[in-house]
């Protein structure tokens, strides 16, 4: 249920500021500051409903759901009453900064989508938090999540940042997250590298859509290492219009079922797969030939290890045969005549 803020007695108010100014400095226009507080939940008829007598305080720690999006609140205050609460809706309000929620330590999911929270802080506490919104926001860093061992969900979409920042990540926190990170959003943040988030290694849906993505290498790389990735959305990336872009990203993540919203068959999988081993096999053989000793018909060089360079070599070796033939038949015929000669002697003698 959505209601206006006015229209709620009793409401804890702040001093007025202009809006869109947190010095309050003069202007025409001024706003309400809105603090989150158990009395502003109990004055809405959406969280609190007197049933059969109950009290507040009682309501407050049986409530696990509450709803207080879109009411302009400025600050979360104190809520420690709540201590039961799972799932906190606050999007589309004014938040400034994450504060006051140590108490909720069965928070598991967050929603402060659209406000203006420019930094992650006071969430070490949430050890069962494993869902957390924070798209629209003005946050620069990612930060400030470490001790979060169950957070399967991370989503920083469209974060409200000047045209020259982006939105950078802190090697701590991407660590502490390794174990636990199934789903990332981090689409429209002017993002033009990923190669830190390969720690993220249980990363299974993956999106970067709209951002300024112009390396190939680096995201085959990247999504390469990440073993249970199944969808990754990169849509609006200058990298999109390189060369071979698709082919190449589902040759490099084997687990990869959806890129950029469209199925990836197995049978292409296979074919690409298949033409790539042809390829190197190819290029293997290339090389082979390449350091292979050439081809020679220098008869004056000795034996190679190529049989056509032996055969070269064993024709010259015939060719010059032929030139010490005379002098080796006139060995023989030398031989023969003193053969001939002792025969004759001996024969001699005997008569």
């Amino acid at each position: 249920m959505a209601f206006s803020v006015d229209s709620v007695p009793g409401l804890c108010q702040l001093p007025r500021r202009r809006v869109g100014d947190p010095n309050g400095e003069d202007s025409p226009a001024w706003t309400t500051m809105v603090r989150l507080t158990t009395d502003l939940i109990a004055k809405s008829r959406y969280n609190f409903k007197k049933k059969r007598g109950l009290s507040l305080e009682y309501y407050l720690k049986t409530l696990t759901h509450l709803h207080l999006s879109g009411h302009n609140i400025d600050e979360i205050g104190d809520l420690s009453a709540c201590e039961n609460l799972t799932v906190l809706y606050l999007y589309n309000n004014r938040v400034t900064r994450i504060q006051n929620l140590d108490y909720a330590c069965n928070l598991t999911h967050l929603y402060l989508q659209n406000n203006n929270i420019t930094r992650i802080d006071n969430l070490a506490h949430l050890h069962k938090l494993c869902k957390l919104y924070l798209g629209g926001n003005r946050i620069s860093l990612l930060e400030g999540l470490e001790g979060l061992g169950e957070l399967e969900e991370l989503h920083m979409e469209s974060q409200r940042l000047p045209p020259e920042e982006k939105l950078l990540f802190d090697p701590g926190t991407l660590r502490s997250l390794a174990k636990c990170l199934c789903i990332f959003n981090v689409n429209n943040n002017n993002i033009d590298e990923i190669g830190d988030l390969a720690v993220l290694w249980q990363i299974e849906h993956f999106s970067a859509a709209n951002n300024k993505l112009h390396n190939l290498e680096e995201l085959e790389k990247v999504s390469g290492s990440w073993p249970w990735l199944v969808q990754m959305d990169l849509r609006g990336n200058p990298v999109c219009k390189t060369a071979k872009y698709r082919d190449r990203l589902i040759r490099a993540c084997k687990p990869l079922k959806v890129l950029d919203g469209r199925d990836i068959q197995e049978v292409t999988r296979v074919f690409l797969v298949n033409w790539e081993k042809s390829k190197e096999a190819k290029k293997k053989k290339e090389m082979a030939l390449l350091k292979s000793p050439p081809l020679t018909n220098n008869m004056s060089l000795g034996q190679g290890v190529c049989p056509g360079h032996v055969c070269c070599h064993a024709r010259a070796q015939a060719l010059k045969k032929p030139q010490q033939q005379p002098h080796r038949v006139q060995q023989l015929k030398s031989c023969r005549q003193l053969n001939h000669m002792a025969v004759t002697s001996d024969v001699n003698k005997k008569n």
